[in-house]
């Protein structure tokens, strides 16, 4: 397995020397940085292009949700795993549309913490079940002109993008090339009237197209 490069993005030095013992003591993992806050982590994002950023959201020197976005509108190839305290409706929608790959709290296991920067670095939505029950009530809006009504096939590939499973592996599973399940994904997002994954899956929740949360 690849090794996985890391950035933290913590205000909390304690925090900062915790996950970093945690992720040196592996060697599948390599951290290559720190940083305090939103602000200084998107720099070193930017120079060190690590495989994936753990950002906490609250942070005096710069704000999560806005190092997330700042990320997003450079093009960087690092996936952000949002790694915090806060579960609230104003912390996770905000996240998830600015660009986060996932979101998960920081009382997770140790093990549920590596397995979601694996999941991230290759580019599968992770998220906390606490997370994506906020996730699902948070999505809510009035129905819009948007047709939401998914074909056989694509609600097929929601059940899978919502099981974890990368576009690889769902064309695959599928027996249909990336590109196809990337142009699926596409009508899903405009169905659902969505941006990315995670939020394709919580109004897939919403819906009642994945069942209740």
């Amino acid at each position: 397995m690849a090794e996985i490069t890391l950035l933290l993005v913590d205000d909390h030095p304690v925090v900062r020397d915790g996950l970093r013992g945690m992720f040196d003591s592996d060697p599948g993992f390599r951290v290559l940085g720190e940083a305090a806050g939103g602000v200084e982590g998107v720099e070193l994002a930017l120079s060190l292009d690590p495989d994936v950023v753990l950002m906490d959201l609250r942070m005096p020197a710069g704000g999560g949700v806005d190092a997330i976005a700042a990320l997003a509108r450079h093009g960087a190839r690092s996936r952000v795993l949002v790694l915090t305290t806060y579960d609230t409706d104003a912390d996770t929608l905000p996240a998830i549309e600015a660009g986060a790959t996932g979101y998960l709290l920081k009382d997770a296991p140790r093990d549920e913490l590596f397995a979601a920067v694996r999941a991230a670095a290759e580019g599968r939505t992770v998220l906390s079940p606490a997370v994506a029950t906020r996730l699902v009530s948070a999505v809510r809006r009035p129905a819009g002109p948007v047709d939401g009504t998914l074909s056989a096939r694509e609600r097929e590939i929601l059940v899978l993008v919502a099981r974890g499973t990368s576009n690889r592996e769902i064309a695959a599973e599928l027996f249909i090339s990336e590109a196809t399940v990337k142009t699926h994904l596409t009508h899903i997002y405009g169905k659902l009237a969505v941006k990315d994954r995670a939020a394709a899956v919580a109004a897939g929740y919403d819906r009642g197209i994945l069942g209740r949360a």
